[in-house]
């Protein structure tokens, strides 16, 4: 009777299962997606789970008529992790307590007496595989001059500038200190002007004056004047260890152009504070 209703379960769940998966072929674009058809996957899992309990009971059916077979014969079942045993005695091939007296050496040290144990297996093949190594090294970096890592790294390093180059040629709107150019577009200029006020102007003060930061009014500069230096200057950093952080993680390429060009246009400009100059006068 229960083999019966098991059997009958069995047979129900195939059916929904092809019959969801034929109306998913037939209605949708897409049959196997959770979002459009869930039956699918409700019917298939339901299907393996049905799958894997018919064999669970099938397979503990067995179990339970060999225990019993084995009781009513009077032999005694083996330990439920005799499984393990077996596999650690493989891995390590030693001997059991009683089957010592085999392998006992001559040796005797004040009564301690020396086993002939045999290597374990897993250290014999991981000293193999130890010895295919080396050969494998020595003759790709030795013999036939493989590169090394320190080479390997150095090829990378240049495929990826490469390609980076590559990707800068043919990128008309990427903007870099090599191509920036001057913006004196007043939409252009007021976004680099309100930039400048919340990043720049707690250093330089909001009429470039300069505070922390040096002064951007006169011709001075630090590292170089001019859109290009400045660009690089604001996207990079400054100075290492007393300059300002770079940008280029925080502000997009479009920006920083922009407040560049509004730095640049500050020069000449009469600031309320001028800080004294630093840097060297700069010429185009």
């Amino acid at each position: 009777m229960k083999r019966s209703f098991q059997s009958t379960v069995y047979v129900i769940f195939v059916i929904v299962t092809f019959i969801a998966l034929a109306k998913a072929f037939m209605v949708y674009e897409n049959p196997f997606s959770v979002y459009e058809n869930p039956l699918v996957w409700l019917a298939l899992i339901g299907f393996i789970l049905v799958v894997v309990l018919k064999e669970l009971v099938n397979t503990l059916a067995i179990k339970k008529a060999t225990e019993l077979q084995n009781e009513k014969d009077g032999i005694i079942p083996e330990p439920s992790n005799a499984w393990i045993q077996k596999l650690l005695k493989s891995w390590t091939n030693a001997k059991a307590v009683e089957e010592e007296q085999e392998i006992v050496l001559d040796h005797n040290y004040d009564g301690i007496r020396e086993l002939d144990n045999s290597l374990p297996p897993w250290w014999v093949y991981m000293f193999y595989a130890s010895i295919v190594f080396a050969i494998v090294y020595l003759v790709r970096f030795e013999v036939l001059d493989g590169d090394s890592q320190i080479v390997e790294y150095d090829k990378a390093v240049a495929e990826a500038k490469a390609e980076l180059n590559k990707y800068r040629s043919t990128a008309t709107d990427l903007i870099t200190a090599d191509n920036v150019s001057l913006l004196t577009d007043a939409k252009d200029l007021g976004r680099g002007k309100a930039i400048f006020n919340l990043n720049c102007a707690s250093c330089h003060l909001g009429d470039g004056g300069g505070s922390i930061g040096p002064n951007l009014t006169d011709e001075y500069w630090l590292l170089g004047g001019g859109i290009k230096n400045v660009f690089t200057t604001i996207s990079n950093g400054g100075r290492d260890g007393k300059g300002m952080i770079a940008w280029n993680k925080t502000l997009k390429t479009e920006d920083i152009a922009k407040v560049a060009s509004y730095v640049v246009s500050l020069q000449g400009t009469t600031p309320a504070q001028s800080k004294a100059p630093q840097g060297e006068k700069w010429e185009e």
